[in-house]
């Protein structure tokens, strides 16, 4: 699991239960992405929450996970100040 501290104290991570997050301090927990299918079939991750894009459409739900993951550590994990 990456934590990534800004200078101001705040910590972002994408959740996981590698750790108890609730040792750090007091918890805000916020979606990150919806990830469903479409009338095909197909997946899309769907990063509005986070003003991402959607992206998509993939074969596969893992495969949708899959860059839902990448693109949060890329564009929101890596920007604790914003």
């Amino acid at each position: 699991m990456q934590l990534m501290i800004s200078p101001s104290g705040e910590i972002r991570c994408l959740y996981g239960e590698t750790i108890d997050l609730h040792s750090l301090g007091k918890l805000s927990i916020s979606r990150g992405s919806f990830v469903e299918p479409n009338e095909e079939g197909l997946w899309f991750a769907d990063l509005l929450p986070v003003c991402g894009p959607k992206l998509g459409p993939f074969r596969k739900r893992s495969e949708a996970l899959d860059v839902e993951v990448t693109w949060l550590q890329l564009h929101w994990l890596c920007c604790t100040d914003s």
